[in-house]
Formats: C-alpha cells, sequence, structure tokens
C-alpha cells in the first residue's frame, strides 16, 4: 500500500510538471506532441528574435499537385503514403522563385515558425562565410581557440575553423539519441536544468582522433562555431542573422533562436521560422548568394560549401567517414549526386533540398521518429519532384 501511495504521488506530482512552464520539456519528443511543440519551441526553451525587414521577397505563386509517384530502390512508391508515413507536417517546392506547391499537415499551417534541428548548421556556415567576406574571420585555417580561448586545454585546442565546418574536429562527442547519457542529450541537461552554458561543456570534451582525418557527426563543432562568429563579429549570431542575411535575403517573416539558459543562442540547432522562409534561403543558395543582382555571401562561398574538400568528406562507401552522404560546409552531398544537389538535413525529418541544375528547391518539416531510416528515400522523393517541378 505504501509503495501505490509513493507511486500516486510521484504520478500526481508529475502530471501537476506537465502543467507548468516545464511540461514541454517533458513531452518536446513524444508521440502525440511533437506536432505540436516542433511549431512553438519558444515555449520548449528560452529564445531571442530575428525580425524579418519590410523588403520581402516575393514568390510567384503556381500551385500544382505533386507526382503521385516516385522510384526507390527500383520500387514505384506512392508519394502521399511516404509524406503520412514520415508524418510531414509541410511541405514547400519552389522552382526559382515561384511556389509551386504548398501544403501543411498535422495542425500545422504557412504561419507555423518550424523547427529546424540540425538545418540550422547550414545556416551558420552562411555566417562564417559572411564573416570571412568581412574579414571579421581571417581564415578558416585559424585555430578555434583564436577565438574561443576558453577552450584551451580542451579538444578544441588548436583545431582549425574549416575542421568544425567540415564535421571533422576528432572531438569525441556522443551524437546518441537515444542514450539517455549521450553528450547531445546531456548537453541541455546540464544547461536547461542546471543552468550551465553550453560553452562549459564544448571545455570539457576531449579529443578522440586527429582533426581534420574522419567525418564524424558531432553537433558541438557547430555549437562552437556560432561562439566563434560571436567572439568575432561582437553581436549574437541572431542580430548577425538577421542584419546580414535574414533582412537582405527578404524573408517574410520573424524568426526566433533558441538559446541556453544563459541567453547563447544553440548553435547547432533550433532556429525556427515559417517554411517559406527556410525556401528562401535555399533559394539563396540555389542563385549563388545573391538576391536581385546584390551579393549576401561571398562570391565562392556556395560552390565551397557544396563540395568535399578532402577524401574523407566524399559520398558513397568511405571507411572515413560515419555515413555514406558526403558533407561539405554544413550541407550534406546525397550518394550518386544528381544535377549538382545538395541537402541540409535535420532529425525528425527537416530538410532542405536545392537541385541546381533544374532550379528547384524543396522544404520539408517533419516529426518522424524514424527519420534516420528515410534519409535515403527521402532524396529520391526530392530527385522525383524537382524533375516534375523543372518539367522533365
Amino acid at each position: 500500500m505504501a509503495l501505490l501511495l509513493v507511486a500516486l504521488l510521484l504520478y500526481g506530482g508529475f502530471q501537476l510538471l506537465l502543467t507548468t512552464s516545464w511540461g514541454p520539456s517533458f513531452t518536446l519528443f513524444a508521440d502525440g506532441h511533437r506536432a505540436e511543440h516542433f511549431q512553438a519551441m519558444d515555449r520548449v526553451f528560452p529564445s531571442v528574435p530575428v525580425h524579418a525587414g519590410t523588403d520581402v521577397r516575393a514568390l510567384v505563386i503556381d500551385e500544382r499537385s505533386l507526382p503521385a509517384r516516385y522510384l526507390y530502390l527500383g520500387e514505384e512508391r506512392q508519394t502521399e503514403a511516404f509524406l503520412a508515413r514520415t508524418e510531414t507536417t509541410g511541405l514547400v517546392v519552389l522552382r526559382g522563385d515561384t511556389l509551386v506547391h504548398e501544403q501543411y499537415r498535422s495542425g500545422w499551417s504557412e504561419a507555423s515558425r518550424a523547427t529546424s534541428w540540425s538545418v540550422a548548421k547550414s545556416v551558420v556556415s552562411a555566417l562564417v562565410g559572411i564573416a570571412l567576406g568581412e574579414g571579421r574571420i581571417e581564415s578558416l585555417d585559424d585555430p578555434v581557440t583564436r577565438y574561443v580561448p576558453e577552450l584551451v586545454g580542451s579538444g578544441y585546442d588548436g583545431v582549425p575553423l574549416r575542421h568544425l565546418l567540415t564535421m571533422s574536429s576528432g572531438v569525441d562527442f556522443d551524437e546518441g539519441y537515444d542514450s539517455t547519457f549521450s553528450d547531445i542529450n546531456w548537453i541541455f541537461v546540464r544547461s536547461m536544468a542546471l543552468g550551465r552554458p553550453m560553452l562549459d561543456y564544448y571545455s570539457g570534451l576531449e579529443r578522440g582522433r586527429d582533426p581534420g582525418v574522419y567525418n564524424e557527426y558531432a553537433s558541438s563543432d557547430t555549437g562552437v562555431l556560432a561562439l566563434v562568429l560571436a567572439r568575432a563579429t561582437g553581436v549574437s549570431p541572431a542580430e548577425y542573422l538577421e542584419t546580414r542575411l535574414w533582412q537582405p535575403a527578404g524573408m517574410e517573416s520573424d524568426a526566433f533562436w533558441n538559446t541556453d539558459r544563459s541567453g547563447a543562442e544553440i548553435g547547432f540547432c533550433c532556429l525556427n521560422a515559417v517554411l517559406r522562409d527556410w525556401a528562401r534561403f535555399g533559394l539563396l543558395y540555389l542563385e549563388n548568394g545573391m538576391r536581385d543582382g546584390s551579393r549576401i555571401l561571398p562570391e565562392d562561398w556556395v560552390a565551397r560549401s557544396v563540395e568535399p574538400e578532402a577524401p574523407h568528406l566524399q559520398p558513397g562507401p568511405n571507411p572515413d567517414s560515419h555515413w555514406t552522404f558526403g558533407y561539405g560546409y554544413k550541407w550534406w552531398i546525397p550518394e550518386d549526386r544528381e544535377d549538382g544537389e545538395f541537402t541540409a538535413i535535420g532529425i525528425y525529418g527537416q530538410y532542405i533540398y536545392v537541385n541546381p541544375a533544374r532550379g528547384v528547391i524543396v522544404v520539408k518539416s517533419g516529426t518522424d521518429p524514424l527519420f534516420d531510416d528515410h534519409d535515403h528515400e527521402s532524396v529520391a522523393l526530392f530527385r522525383a519532384i524537382a524533375r516534375w517541378a523543372s518539367g522533365a
């Protein structure tokens, strides 16, 4: 009886906790809650705004139905079935600056600010390129400790910035989402529950292998790059994004970036924006960093960002990489690459897919718990959409 009473008290306390401001943190990834939380992350974690400007880049609207089928592994599959199976919450397709398809599900709308998860890494890459072009970062061969001296003595000590851009730092960071005590989970516990800055966590990481020889996915690499940006530019990454990219590129809506409890942006994830603006970000890369003749990204930055610069970053079976997709500067390169394509990817099914040869961008948001299993098939669908949108 005593054990039953304790259990009831604990259960009642947990239910009460769910009604407080902490509640969304406990149900963030739970079935039945992801669609709600992934469009309202300012209720889950602290955040800072990224304001849109008044010079919005207009999109031409010419909406059509998606192709009903696509090929994957030699088998014809149903588009609708895949969108449902991967818990799609939104899908936007551009052909140049023409919106040819837009849909939302699970209570989402065109006003929903979709959390990016790791798609934000590609935005951090763009900001690094801008800072490099402005001379605020002198060289990608600069050691990270030139900008963040708190990392002296850590696994990041002396690591060049380019190896952070390419997930090749050699720092030992456990990205296991299903492991309670993995680094990617524990860094949130330390930051959100205990109020410790994420920089403190990064400073305790150790070197696992030499930098620049192996492609190992480590979100900490991008988190540290966001700190480099703040130190190099003298402003927060959110402010730098707002003035250097969000407003110049003509985004239509305010975004927001989640922070740790010290107020520093979570650089490796958690930038939140409407899908049309995520598509405009893809359009910026499709148009080589330009908007209407004005340059936003340095002239060669897009080309450098979407081409693997070393053997360990090449797509396909690669003994020096953790995955079969290749890697650029925070952009993924699908194996058996078609049309110069590249994509940003976030957990639970977030994508910005860019097909330069066909002039097509596909943005997909979702709450897919089997996201790792569906990346290759997602690319197969995006390729079919690109062919359809381009009239092939």
